[in-house]
């Protein structure tokens, strides 16, 4: 069994110490929703999409740490199909639940054409979020229009807010609860740093709930 600690992150990159505060503030607002039977939803353009897409896969299986399901759904699943439910249920892990807006494009593409581009991800967010869930936007600049919109929505819904940016955090810094503006100016330089940051945060979220 793999555990992590947050020292682990800045032992390896040590430029990101500074965003420390706001990485456990993330990580806090991450944790209550899962605590609360809560979702996280992710969502980005382009790199930052392959971000969003890669974060959910983190929380949605086993990351460092083995995620066995309970042994009631496994005496469930053997009770109503003999050896093949073991063997189902052997096939299974644990998971947080976590849904990528990037993750539907033809409900992306008809909306962005029939209604508005910088709504596809707000239109999502805005049927299946609920009071207590959290959403984290990637925007290198901060000032992406789609993700600021699901921002805007979220909060109208009672839904936590966290960005991913690098520089001053542009137009997202104001209007969110927990900003992580990584120390880079130039994209890929962002989106480089961008990926410790949500693989520490998947750690820790996976030691918190399967570490013990």
């Amino acid at each position: 069994m793999s555990s992590y600690s947050i020292s682990e992150l800045f032992d390896r990159y040590p430029e990101l110490k500074v965003s420390e505060v706001s990485i456990l503030n993330a990580f806090h607002l991450l944790r209550d929703a899962f605590v609360n039977d809560g979702s996280v939803f992710v969502c980005g353009n382009g790199g930052s999409a392959a971000d969003a897409e890669h974060m959910v896969g983190e929380l949605m299986k086993g990351f460092l740490i083995p995620r066995n399901v309970s042994s009631d759904i496994k005496l469930n699943l053997t009770e109503q199909y003999g050896e093949e439910g073991g063997i189902l249920a052997d096939n299974l892990q644990d998971g947080l639940r976590a849904i990528s807006l990037n993750g539907h494009p033809s409900l992306a593409t008809a909306y962005g054409n029939d209604v508005n581009f910088e709504m596809i991800f707000a239109q999502q967010l805005y049927v299946l979020g609920r009071v207590g869930d959290v959403l984290v936007g990637f925007s290198t600049s901060g000032n992406s229009t789609n993700v600021l919109n699901t921002f805007k929505i979220a909060k109208g819904l009672g839904i936590k807010t966290i960005a991913m940016t690098g520089g001053d955090g542009g137009a997202s810094s104001s209007i969110v609860d927990c900003c992580i503006k990584v120390p880079e100016k130039e994209t890929y330089k962002i989106q480089e740093l961008h990926l410790p940051v949500y693989h520490a945060l998947c750690a820790m979220l996976e030691e918190e709930f399967y570490g013990g």
